[in-house]
């Protein structure tokens, strides 16, 4: 049996979209297929595959008809690109000037990525770039060539495996139509006005672990995330912050709430009650986490999954993080 030949375009959208026009740019993407997935705040990406019988237009072209009608009808920019994955289309967008579309066909994915730099490639953030450039490993190219031994032995057995499918143009995850936005929410209210911030912190840690949980609980990961922490005189303070990259991990979701409640500088406030919210969800599967090539990274959510299989087998309180610990 062959498998079919995907075609994705990822769509780079040069305005500034209030939520309701970006809701309509999604309206006017169902209209060309029905498989469309927002990536917010100004892109989105389309699999044309099934789209392609119904117009008769090579992929190429159903992409320009799809920037035409995004032109003609809100007057919005766009950059595109067209490839075989959603990885593809990405950095093929990302290397197009605005209004321009480049198509990476199948067959040509080597050729085109070899002489790419390493930080085009997705999950490669400034301090693995660093250790690669250490390594002479300047291009995609460079790790194509270099044997998966070798790989291995310069950053462990999964980071490897990752760089060398990436490299390699590999990306099977499907584009996802996403459900109507959701949130999460833990809060906690406490027996009394505190004014202790070693109390403070141990209810905002133990909140960031429960949107943790529930996150992984229901395969979701989140971009922000919301502090409100409100007073025994019934005010309240609210702040926002975007996370690095989506996650939900709760080591990453507390340092980030913690953050937050550092940045308030409450000191001697009469607390009543914590909130935290988590919003932007997204499927877990949707977004690429970022490499790392420290070893306590990959244990640290080995653990994370062991200790979830733990719970859901023996109860929510069967393994809580130390700091919580009675």
């Amino acid at each position: 049996m062959t498998t079919r030949l995907r075609h994705i375009a990822h769509l780079h959208l040069h305005a500034a979209l209030s939520e309701a026009q970006y809701d309509d740019v999604i309206e006017l993407m169902s209209g060309i297929t029905p498989h469309v997935q927002a990536i917010p705040p100004n892109a989105v990406q389309l699999d044309l595959t099934s789209a392609l019988r119904y117009f008769d237009l090579s992929p190429y072209n159903v992409v320009q008809l799809t920037k035409l009608r995004l032109k003609a009808l809100y007057n919005i920019d766009s950059s595109a690109g067209l490839a075989n994955n959603r990885m593809l289309a990405a950095m093929a967008a990302d290397a197009s000037a605005p209004g321009d579309t480049t198509w990476v066909p199948t067959g040509q994915v080597t050729d085109w990525l070899y002489p790419r730099p390493v930080t085009a490639l997705p999950g490669i953030g400034r301090a693995t770039a660093e250790t690669l450039s250490r390594y002479g490993l300047h291009t995609i190219g460079q790790i194509i060539d270099m044997p998966p031994a070798t790989l291995q032995r310069l950053f462990g057995a999964g980071p490897a495996r990752l760089l060398a499918e990436r490299a390699r143009g590999h990306d099977p995850r499907p584009v996802t139509p996403l459900e109507p936005a959701a949130h999460l929410m833990a809060d906690l209210v406490l027996e009394r006005d505190c004014l202790d911030p070693a109390q403070h912190h141990r209810a905002v840690l133990g909140l960031a672990d429960q949107i943790g949980q529930r996150l992984r609980g229901e395969s979701q990961i989140t971009r922000r995330l919301t502090l409100t922490v409100r007073y025994a005189d019934r005010s309240s303070t609210t702040r926002m912050r975007t996370l690095p990259e989506p996650t939900n991990h709760s080591p990453a979701l507390a340092a980030t709430a913690l953050g937050l409640l550092t940045a308030l500088g409450l000191q001697r406030a009469r607390v009543r009650a914590f909130v935290i919210r988590a919003d932007g969800l997204l499927p877990a599967n949707s977004a690429y986490r970022q490499l790392s090539l420290d070893p306590s990274d990959a244990r640290a959510r080995a653990v994370e999954a062991a200790a979830d299989r733990a719970r859901r087998r023996f109860g929510p309180e069967a393994v809580r993080p130390a700091a919580l610990a009675d």
